[in-house]
């Protein structure tokens, strides 16, 4: 039986391309389809998938947070992260909140399909340039967002950065706005940063969001 796959990506032509791609070269079978975080929860969860395929700069909750609650929810589902960045704080996020493999995209399907391979095993997969990047990275002092913030501060923080006024931020989480602009200061607090310029600037660099997606 083929392995039945999520896939998590947040364009629409790329999500396409890489579904039929997979589909004919994989030999596995795409059974949903999801465009940011929360989608691909409530995908998971009517669709219970043998696999995600994941983008980590998701809209409305990143793939950090999305792969954080999926593993709370459904620990032995294996996700595959896909990036084309390789950056420290992305990739140690992401492998923290229970990704199984991390691949670049210039690795192509062949990479893809090792990945594949590997999480259905139960084995974890990185892509070899990511080896460097850890290695190089392991004695920076600097601390990532997951040591410094809340999830939940975690998620306003994306969604601020994404755009969303303080009405719309308590919308999508199910808050007040008093409880958002709270979070808000404690956030500015903790990173010193303290404008909303300054903390896009700060999710990008940490994987928390692309903006452009």
């Amino acid at each position: 039986m083929a392995t039945r796959v999520l896939l998590a990506i947040g364009q629409r032509l790329y999500r396409e391309a890489l579904r039929d791609a997979i589909s004919q070269r994989l030999g596995v079978e795409v059974v949903g389809e999801a465009a940011d975080g929360r989608e691909t929860l409530s995908q998971v969860r009517e669709l219970s998938p043998d696999l995600v395929i994941l983008q980590p700069g998701l809209r409305e909750l990143n793939g950090a947070e999305t792969i954080r609650q999926l593993h709370l929810e459904k620990p032995d589902l294996p996700v595959i992260a896909m990036s084309q960045h390789s950056d420290y704080p992305l990739v140690m996020r992401v492998l923290k909140a229970g990704a199984r493999a991390f691949i670049l995209t210039e690795g192509g399907l062949d990479e893809l399909q090792r990945a594949v391979q590997a999480s259905m095993e139960g084995r974890i997969y990185l892509s070899p340039g990511l080896e460097a990047t850890i290695a190089r990275s392991l004695g920076e002092a600097s601390s990532t967002a997951s040591e410094i913030l809340t999830h939940r501060e975690i998620e306003v923080l994306q969604l601020l950065a994404e755009g969303k006024s303080t009405k719309r931020v308590a919308e999508t989480l199910s808050v007040s706005t008093k409880t958002v602009e709270t979070h808000r200061l404690h956030i500015m607090a903790k990173l010193r940063l303290y404008s909303i310029a300054e903390l896009t600037k700060y999710a990008i660099r940490q994987g928390i969001t692309t903006v452009s997606n």
